[in-house]
């Protein structure tokens, strides 16, 4: 890891919107791919679990965003009873449109729309978690706790 100089127009989204939540975090950017959860994790020596996936679904065709342990598979007859819709996968194109960002490295807050968030509960289990930044490469550290509240985070059971 190490902190860059410059970032890309996607990651200077994501940390004005950590810096307007008053999350006082510091965005690295990793040598390694963090597209993945094994990727961010060997990229910033933590554990899969602590990766936060973040992942777009459609709740009767409205774009939500589910924040996931990297070690956890989302269930999402789960995410249906708390969106109270229908649960469909987003393509690409959808996500695009819905966070601003690409797959890879959808952040959890700072998207070109206003989403309803559903926070995993297991990801409160962790004192640390790591959230990519708006690009593959770029990736933050934060307390789960701190990041649910300031994002306004529904915190549920969401796992398999």
């Amino acid at each position: 890891m190490s902190a860059p100089q410059q970032f890309k127009a996607a990651t200077l989204r994501v940390k004005a919107a950590l810096a307007q939540r008053d999350l006082d975090v510091q965005i690295v950017r990793v040598d390694e791919t963090a597209r993945t959860a094994d990727g961010a994790a060997a990229a910033v020596g933590a554990t899969v679990g602590q990766i936060v996936k973040s992942l777009v679904f459609l709740s009767d065709g409205v774009p939500v965003l589910a924040l996931v342990s990297g070690s956890n598979r989302l269930d999402t007859a789960k995410l249906a009873a708390q969106t109270g819709g229908a649960i469909t996968r987003a393509d690409a194109a959808a996500v695009r449109d819905a966070t601003g960002y690409a797959i890879g490295g959808i952040p959890p807050l700072g998207h070109a729309t206003d989403l309803a968030v559903y926070c995993d509960r297991d990801l409160l289990g962790y004192e640390v978690v790591w959230a990519a930044a708006g690009t593959p490469d770029t990736v933050f550290a934060v307390s789960p706790d701190r990041l649910a509240g300031a994002i306004g985070a529904c915190v549920c059971d969401l796992a398999e």
